[in-house]
């Protein structure tokens, strides 16, 4: 697996192929709850996407549709994200688009991701997601990113 970082200084990589990103939104710094969670997470990130290609963009946001959806996305300030980029073989794709369409139209874990933040526990709601959880379950259901214990 090759895993690329892309920042708006360095130079764009197209999509080409089996070639997968991560979108990571650091955009819209004066809106509230762009806000609340950078500042809440201590991260410089307030959501994150998947690029199946140049335009295909997969997530859920308990903002827009409040559903794993795919849409189409032409027309944005790149400045406002981040990248990584892992080209991927044809059977981890397949499998990827096969969580893809398992999980579209589930709905947002609000229940998870609130107990999750306040307990030690990590809490998830049957069919229910946010971001960065539908992101790293498709990463690692299409055999892209493993998880396994530290130690």
């Amino acid at each position: 697996m090759d895993t690329d970082y892309l920042s708006p200084d360095t130079e764009e990589i197209p999509i080409v192929g089996n070639l997968i990103r991560v979108a990571f939104f650091k955009g819209d710094t004066k809106v509230l709850h762009h806000r609340f969670i950078r500042w809440w997470t201590g991260s410089i990130y307030s959501h994150a996407e998947l690029l199946l290609d140049e335009d295909t963009w997969v997530s859920i946001s308990p903002f827009l549709y409040s559903k794993v959806e795919a849409r189409i996305k032409t027309h944005y300030n790149k400045l406002d994200w981040d990248f990584i980029s892992f080209n991927i073989s044809d059977a981890q794709l397949f499998a990827m688009k096969d969580f893809i369409s398992e999980t579209t139209d589930e709905g947002y874990d609000w229940i998870g991701m609130l107990l999750s933040q306040v307990g030690p526990f990590i809490i998830r709601s049957r069919n229910r997601w946010y971001c960065s959880s539908w992101i790293a379950h498709c990463l690692s259901h299409s055999g892209i990113m493993r998880w396994r214990k530290a130690g």
